[in-house]
């Protein structure tokens, strides 16, 4: 398993292939989860294996922006299944890495310890200090797609998806939660002021 040549040339296609307009699901998401990744994996004990198949995953959960941000799990996987096998990856590595992205799909959705370490890695940032600049990024991405027209209308989604959000690990429950939570209160304390 040549993980390291496999980082190397995904990061290539997503820094050559994905749209400029991705203000959220750019390079620098897929980086920030990665980042979170080594962070949980470290703090849970997982092993080095485990772990190296978890940032494989994560290099290719968003990969399928570069074709459509329509069913991108499904096209991450897509991606991860025709290229992998050239890294050394077997068809078992490649099913684990594949269960681990789709279980990114909103509603999140792991069947397992490593789906879940990948799920509150992506949704990591809703527990922390940079919540709002990067919530910015993902309202700019859904503005220029034509998803939403209001500052007021993301705000209402905001406070139904942190309600509805829940970490999987112990580790985020403890270290994101409180602070998700105080997001929340903000938002639904704005939002009440609509009228």
């Amino acid at each position: 398993m040549n993980y390291l040549g496999a980082k190397a040339f995904i990061l290539g296609e997503l820094t050559r292939e994905l749209p400029k307009e991705l203000y959220y699901h750019g390079l620098h998401h897929t980086l920030d989860v990665l980042k979170v990744t080594e962070e949980l994996c470290s703090l849970m004990h997982v092993t080095a294996y485990e772990t190296m198949l978890l940032k494989t995953a994560v290099l290719f959960h968003d990969a399928g922006f570069m074709v459509s941000s329509q069913d991108h799990e499904v096209r991450g996987c897509k991606i991860a299944r025709d290229n992998l096998p050239g890294f050394g990856y077997n068809d078992q590595e490649i099913e684990r890495i594949c269960g681990m992205i789709l279980a990114t799909k909103i509603p999140q959705s792991p069947k397992n310890k490593l789906e879940e370490i990948i799920c509150d890695a992506d949704l990591d940032y809703l527990g922390r200090p940079d919540f709002y600049s990067i919530g910015t990024t993902l309202f700019k991405e859904l503005q220029v797609a034509g998803v939403l027209k209001s500052e007021e209308e993301w705000n209402r989604i905001q406070v139904r998806f942190l309600e509805n959000h829940g970490f999987f690990t112990s580790v985020n429950k403890e270290r994101r939660r409180p602070e998700k939570l105080l997001h929340l209160a903000n938002l639904k304390a704005l939002v009440a002021t609509y009228s």
